[in-house]
């Protein structure tokens, strides 16, 4: 009977310490918003002045790495390794559920005494065991799938019919109806959390994950108005709305945050998950391509850090990425990461860039990362990853971008959603209808050209040859961790059902 009310006081001792001496978190991740939607990366037409005030004071990476789909990078966030092996290599199908084997960056926070909350996408599995409170999040309030509404068969899909207005969303297990904007849901609920947390003076780490700006794009009306009579078309003009509404939300928390007078203790990251989408077309910062795409424009992220009085704010050019996340905030925590996280965690933590003088000269050896967006296949279950081996898939050096563009051979028609495996169904294809992607591989030289403009392969095969045998021992490490691949789905999306079981619909 003593254990208990030892561990009790333990984990009260150990968060007095946390709230004296290691920050607050606060991590917002923008779904779809590309590196040049902001005003402040020199869009010509969005207004963000919240966003460009939070990155004047940050220390920004302008050469940050995400993955090209948004389930891919919040996996790779949370563990501190490539998203692959997370079992993470499409947004559906199964495909899209963190390997349970996992270990995560927020398992290791609640350990170290701080309260952990998830305010909005979670897009890494619906079924009960994969769900946040599963994987180290005290306060869960979320819908399902990859965006709201959205709905696939097997595990993946959200509350029927809800909408980006008054979405029903799954707070702690209980489904409740809002009666506002989506995004202005997510961000009321994370700052009503977060006072709750000073007040009890215990640290916290709050995760506020906007389905916004992801489509299908639904403005306010008067935030999409904004952007009117520009020539944008429709869906780029709520696509702008969408992120005024995040700039808005993000000011609104942030001077909430100050008028807590935790300001100097809270860590402030802001981040977008994958490459730009609607925003493109306006402006792309240079970059070439988008969203599901293994080139600049569909990898390269955001990344801003404040810590006032910690951080001096200035840009940072080394090679950042996704899985520096974890292993960053764990020593910034000073968190213990059990075994088994120290043996998955790839990435390097960031801490002696963050906390270097602008000028100062910080070792930071040359890396490699990896790309791929996987969904092989597209939407068809049953398909051997061989077949996407070399498709939509890159090898990034800090100089050098290999990249591979080539999509899987057949089928050459558009496969719907219709199209998907079904339990129980035959799928109108097969893997016989699909053959091994051949490489076609593309060099480009980042330090002469960022925007991607000119392939050098020929001028420098030694490097092309490198890079991909790199590539294929990457891809040798993954298959054995794809655990999801031909995984058998529910017969219904799990949400559905817990949401019948609770309003009978």
């Amino acid at each position: 009977m003593l254990a208990p009310l030892f561990r009790s006081l333990a984990l009260l001792a150990v968060s007095a310490l946390v709230a004296a001496d290691r920050p607050n978190i606060l991590f917002i991740l923008t779904d779809d918003q590309g590196y040049g939607d902001l005003s402040a990366h020199g869009n010509p037409v969005l207004k963000t002045p919240h966003l460009d005030q939070l990155r004047s004071e940050s220390v920004r990476f302008t050469d940050f790495q995400v993955s090209p789909t948004c389930a891919p990078t919040r996996s790779a966030l949370l563990t501190g390794r490539h998203e692959f092996k997370n079992g993470v290599t499409h947004t559906i199908l199964e495909r899209e559920r963190m390997a349970l084997g996992a270990v995560t960056l927020t398992q290791q926070l609640q350990k170290a005494g701080y309260r952990t909350g998830i305010f909005g996408k979670w897009h890494l599995g619906d079924e009960a065991e994969y769900q946040p409170n599963q994987r180290g999040f005290d306060e869960v309030y979320i819908h399902g799938a990859g965006g709201i509404g959205q709905s696939y068969p097997g595990s993946c899909g959200d509350v029927p019919g809800n909408s980006y207005y008054g979405p029903t969303l799954l707070h702690n297990g209980k489904f409740v109806k809002t009666e506002g904007y989506c995004t202005d849901m997510f961000f009321a609920q994370a700052t009503k959390w977060i006072e709750g947390e000073v007040a009890a003076k215990r640290p916290f780490y709050a995760y506020i994950a906007t389905n916004a700006p992801h489509a299908p794009y639904h403005a306010k009306p008067e935030d999409a108005a904004l952007y009117e009579g520009k020539g944008l078309g429709k869906d780029t003009e709520n696509f702008f709305g969408m992120i005024h509404n995040i700039d808005q939300n993000v000011g609104k928390l942030l001077a909430r945050v100050e008028a807590l007078g935790i300001a100097k203790d809270t860590l402030v990251i802001f981040m977008n998950d994958n490459g730009g989408t609607a925003g493109t077309k306006v402006f792309n910062a240079g970059m070439r391509a988008a969203k599901g795409t293994p080139f600049m424009g569909g990898i390269r992220a955001m990344s801003f850090w404040r810590w006032p009085g910690r951080f001096q704010p200035m840009d940072v050019k080394a090679l950042a990425a996704h899985i520096d996340f974890a292993p960053t905030l764990l020593e910034l925590t000073a968190s213990a990461a059990s075994p088994q996280m120290k043996s998955q965690l790839e990435g390097r933590s960031l801490v002696p860039l963050l906390t270097a003088k602008e000028g100062q000269n910080i070792a930071w050896p040359d890396r490699t990362l990896f790309t791929h967006v996987g969904r092989w296949g597209n939407m068809v279950k049953d398909v051997d990853p061989e077949v996407g081996k070399y498709a939509e898939t890159s090898v990034r050096t800090s100089r050098w971008h290999l990249v591979s563009s080539a999509a899987p051979l057949k089928p050459a028609a558009k496969i719907g959603a219709k199209n998907v495996k079904a339990p129980g169904k035959k799928a109108p294809l097969s893997p016989a209808d699909f053959k091994q992607t051949p490489a076609h591989w593309q060099l480009f030289d980042l330090e002469a050209d960022y925007g991607e403009t000119t392939d050098v392969a020929a001028q420098h095969p030694e490097v092309v040859k490198d890079l991909i045998a790199r590539h294929d021992a990457w891809w040798k490490e993954c298959r054995p961790l794809m655990v999801n691949e031909n995984a058998p789905g529910p017969a219904e999306n799990p949400f559905k059902v817990l949401y019948r079981e609770q309003v009978g619909k």
